[in-house]
């Protein structure tokens, strides 16, 4: 990335890409980052002209350029309602990888990236590791939900309240699965993704579960990466591609008919941003690629496929009342990949509680990734009016499918005080099941 004639295409390519937009102004309208701010630099519109001009722009202030680019939910709102088509996902990830190729990572980001996240074995005993320690520097809020709050003034943490690493992360409850299927049988890849496998392992067990349920075989590979969305956000495109290449070799030799993720991040991330992203890898592995994103799908859209022949039946029967829930759209699930309905129809599966949609129901939570790390307080507020919705809705528990949303939507129920709890579609469809 260093090389200048790999930079000077990239700038070209990317130049190729931005002729199709109209400066229409429709972005601005559903940009929730913009809502907040209202700063013309920071909606979509507005970047693609800083891009239109990168090359002077490097060149004249680069930080300038990092720092206006890095301010961006990546939600995929303006690019759901571009009329032009113009994907603005893409374009800010390829132009975040120029910007630091020009630059270079920060020292902190390089090291997480490319020695610890690009290492999965490192990563994961780091991770447990951490999770024995982390009341040194973190203390239960003694919230409904079980969130943790900072013991001392940090500037990463603030006053964020957070899930605690869970200290039986589901690669050490169940470390791999390889059931074999016979002629008829369907058998899904099980991709957990790095937040359902540490902080959120009661997921990954209903997601288990469930496909037991449906007699659906399962194939888990036991060393697994991170879909790479980190380092690709932040411009890495060297972590993005090794890890990449190490999931598909977990992958590749297994026969399986579909690939399925509780992430919506990590399903958009498979089966858009890795094709997108595919000048970085040789013809054999674009095929792969190529092939794994056609396989793949998120859990709810597979289940609910699965559940048309008839629906679970309930654990007890029949109950006086119903527990009130509500549904938050993540955007990488409904605006990258047209997943509204499906989880919906899981929740009401579940006889034992009642749904009630909340307004806004698809506006973004405000979490964006490293978004929330680096821009919080911005996080806080777009994610402000998603609180209040929920709480409008008089809501008991909030599902969602997105493991980060959870995190998001912890944090502001919890900051605010609310009693509802979070949890994921398929956590409610699977209390549902027979055991």
């Amino acid at each position: 990335m260093s090389d200048l004639h790999e930079l000077a295409r990239l700038l070209r390519e990317l130049d190729d890409q931005l002729v199709t937009c109209m400066r229409c102004g429709m972005c601005q309208a559903v940009c929730p980052l913009y809502a907040e701010t209202g700063r013309e630099a920071d909606v979509a519109r507005g970047k693609i002209v800083l891009l239109e001009h990168l090359s002077k722009e490097l060149l004249k202030d680069p930080e300038a350029v990092r720092e206006r680019l890095e301010k961006c939910l990546l939600c995929g709102s303006c690019a759901s309602a571009c009329p032009s088509g113009v994907r603005v996902t893409d374009l800010f990830l390829k132009a975040r990888a120029i910007i630091n190729g020009y630059l270079g990572l920060p020292p902190a980001k390089k090291a997480l990236f490319r020695q610890i996240l690009a290492r999965p074995a490192l990563f994961n005993k780091l991770a447990f590791m951490a999770s024995k320690f982390q009341n040194i520097l973190a203390r239960p809020t003694g919230d409904i939900v079980g969130s943790s709050c900072a013991r001392f003034e940090s500037s990463l943490l603030g006053d964020r309240r957070f899930m605690p690493l869970d200290r039986k992360p589901f690669h050490r409850r169940i470390r791999e699965i390889d059931e074999a299927a016979g002629a008829k049988d369907t058998r899904a890849a099980f991709f957990p993704g790095c937040l359902t496998d540490k902080v959120f392992p009661a997921v990954a067990e209903s997601v288990v579960a469930a496909l037991r349920h449906h007699d659906i075989r399962i194939f888990m590979p036991p060393d697994q990466a991170c879909c790479g969305i980190p380092a690709l956000s932040s411009g890495d495109t060297h972590a993005f591609t090794n890890l990449v290449r190490h999931n598909l070799k977990q992958f590749k030799a297994a026969d399986f008919n579909v690939l399925v993720t509780p992430c919506a991040t990590c399903t958009a991330v498979i089966k858009k941003v890795w094709p997108a992203m595919d000048q970085y890898f040789s013809p054999e592995e674009r095929e792969a690629i190529g092939q794994l994103a056609e396989k793949t799908m998120d859990i709810t859209q597979f289940l609910a496929a699965q559940s048309d022949s008839g629906e679970p039946a309930p654990k007890d029967g029949t109950r006086e009342s119903r527990t009130r829930i509500t549904y938050h759209d993540p955007c990488h699930l409904k605006k990258s990949l047209g997943v509204h309905a499906e989880p919906r129809a899981l929740i009401g599966a579940n006889p034992a509680y009642e749904f009630t949609e909340m307004e806004e129901a698809d506006r973004c939570c405000g979490m964006g990734g490293s978004f929330g790390l680096q821009h919080y307080d911005l996080s806080k507020k777009v994610g402000e009016r998603k609180g209040i919705n929920i709480t409008e809705s008089n809501a008991e528990v909030v599902a969602t499918s997105c493991p980060a949303c959870m995190l998001q939507l912890i944090d502001l129920l919890s900051r605010s005080g609310s009693s509802a709890r979070v949890k994921h579609a398929v956590e409610i469809y699977a209390e549902g099941l027979e055991p």
